[in-house]
């Protein structure tokens, strides 16, 4: 038994028995940016993506309702640039009067709340997203920075490097992950989080590798398209590829991207063919700032004598890393000790995946059969635009208003989407494996009486577990004054076998089982956009409280969210910064 069972318990029981470091104060002045920061990194804009016609979310949010995948479908540098802009780039900015303690300081621009159409656990978004291109994308090899602020691209490395992410997840990891030369690459600045969430922050990052996966992924569905995370992996040598140090940021997982070549086509790469021959790329530099790159693309762009078959594009014996460094806003930096064992506990055996069905044993459990059973209606989303969701995405902090009630309709839609969200990937490749569960309590839906519900994603219905008015408990059982709970219409909680998911396949499995979770928010945040309801999600309740109501003490499902539904009070006060 790793560190990580001690850590989730710890985590499940907080509520109840603080973590350490039981006094730390968030020092919000020396705070990190939200984001980071290459001042000498050479940058291009991305393709604006206003004009790209939008199209409905509810494939990507109901499984075995999106559309089949056209032969020859992936991605090119535009869907590229509107899924990042719609997932994690800057869309707008928070200004509306609602009941979190950040009201005060939203009207100044050093304190702004910028919106985006991914959730992120208390607003801070550590996640770091790098672009490995090989030469059947659209720029010159290399590899890129994200830059959310700029919505641009920063070049911080010239050369391919794509062969050394492929060695990096494996000889074992799934066809449609090597088959390609495009990887999005996603690290985690624990900085950028811990300075707020101390000990709790590897819980917090975990769902926030989720939340933004998850976007993708329905992204990518509603558009006909599929993509999925590899999460295990040779950690450190892609930390080296990025120049970072394991202890202060780390890669969490690697997506790679099916590339659609010139013409419609798909990539020889991504065909999993050779292909015509290719001129080979030169080799890969480490460019000091503002790296001369002509040679490069020249080579690349031009007709050098190809490569044999299966040679490696870049020498074998050279180990490409970033040069150029984040620069770091805060001054004092604090290193806390459940967070430092957490990284070390995920970072072995990163490189031995787990075998095919090892997460069978750690699947969610089935509703089972008998009970009190409550119908809803079948699953249905209205036509609402998938980049219109995404925008309209945010969190309702007390506008809940119990005097319209949810529909039953509505509530199924968004239990549906929940319960259907997996992460899939290298663990789960054929994307049949339920990780997650989810309880409903009802406080004012229409048909459905109060009480405390288990979703049967199987039948659809809900069966009863607590009859009776549930808005004290969820109150009194809640840490903030930002939600009146008793207002909103139900409050889902996902469940996660969590101890399971770590006896199955280790301790790396914390990311999995958390970012499940963080996934089903995502689901949870959309589906609701999409009907038009005021969402919001919480990490701090008392999970140990939520067992014993939903009779879970016996078992090892662990509460590991609650997500409050609702509509929202008519007319609220906002400010519409974009006509100011």
């Amino acid at each position: 038994m790793g560190y990580a069972h001690e850590y989730a318990q710890a985590i499940l029981h907080r509520g109840r028995v603080p973590m350490e470091p039981t006094d730390h104060v968030v020092n919000w002045a020396d705070g990190p940016r939200k984001g980071k920061y290459y001042p000498d990194a050479e940058a291009f804009a991305l393709p604006g993506t206003e004009d790209l016609a939008d199209v409905p979310v509810a494939p990507g949010l109901l499984p075995g309702t999106a559309p089949a995948r056209e032969q020859g479908a992936g991605f090119d540098l535009r869907l590229l640039s509107a899924m990042l802009r719609d997932s994690y780039g800057l869309t707008g900015r928070r200004l509306g009067v609602q009941a979190n303690t950040d009201l005060p300081g939203l009207p100044f621009y050093t304190h702004a709340n910028w919106s985006r159409g991914t959730s992120g656990g208390g607003g801070l978004y550590p996640v770091t997203i790098h672009w490995a291109c090989g030469p059947s994308g659209p720029l010159t090899p290399g590899l890129h920075h994200y830059d959310v602020h700029r919505h641009a691209m920063l070049r911080l490395l010239a050369g391919d490097v794509t062969d050394r992410v492929r060695e990096a997840l494996g000889p074992d990891a799934p066809g449609w992950a090597r088959d390609t030369d495009q990887y999005l690459i996603l690290g985690v600045k624990y900085w950028q989080n811990s300075f707020k969430y101390n000990s709790f922050s590897f819980h917090v990052v975990s769902t926030d590798l989720g939340t933004l996966v998850q976007t993708w992924r329905i992204w990518a569905l509603a558009r006909g398209l599929r993509l999925a995370p590899v999460l295990w992996f040779d950690e450190p040598r892609l930390n080296e590829l990025l120049g970072v140090r394991g202890g202060d940021e780390t890669v969490f997982g690697v997506v790679p991207l099916r590339w659609a070549a010139p013409g419609g086509d798909t990539a020889p790469a991504a065909r999993g063919s050779a292909g015509p021959p290719r001129p080979a790329p030169a080799p890969v530099t480490t460019p000091a700032p503002a790296p001369a790159v002509a040679p490069v693309a020249a080579q690349a762009r031009t007709g050098t004598p190809s490569r044999p078959a299966g040679a490696p594009r870049t020498d074998p014996g050279h180990r490409p890393s970033v040069r150029h460094r984040d620069a770091e806003r805060s001054r004092a930096l604090l290193d806390f000790d459940a967070l430092d064992a957490m990284h070390r506990a995920t970072l072995a055996g990163a490189a031995g995946r787990p075998p095919a069905g090892a997460l069978a044993p750690a699947a969610a459990l089935p509703a089972g059969d008998g009970g009190i059973r409550t119908p809803l209606p079948p699953p249905r989303f209205p036509e609402t635009g998938l980049r219109r969701a995404l925008r309209d995405r945010r969190s309702s902090f007390g506008r809940f208003d119990a005097r319209r009630p949810v529909g039953a309709g509505e509530l199924s839609a968004v239990l549906a989407a929940c319960a259907g969200t997996r992460l899939a990937g290298d663990t789960d490749p054929l994307d049949t494996l339920r990780l997650a569960r989810l309880y409903a309590f009802v406080g004012h839906v229409d048909g459905v009486e109060p009480g405390a519900y288990a979703y049967d994603a199987d039948r659809g219905d809900l069966r009863l577990v607590t009859a009776g008015p549930q808005g004290s408990f969820l109150q009194r059982n809640y840490f903030l004054a930002n939600y009146n709970l008793e207002q909103a219409g139900a409050v889902l909680v996902p469940t996660v076998r969590t101890t399971a998911v770590l006896d199955a396949v280790g301790d790396r499995g914390y990311r999995l089982a958390v970012g499940t979770a963080g996934a089903v928010a995502q689901s949870f945040y959309l589906a609701a956009a999409a009907l038009g309801l005021g969402a919001g999600v919480a990490l701090g309740f008392d999970n140990v409280s939520y067992v014993e109501r939903l009779g879970l003490a016996d078992g090892d499902e662990a509460p590991l969210l609650i997500m409050a539904l609702g509509h929202e009070r008519p007319g609220p006060a906002d400010f519409r910064h974009e006509i100011a």
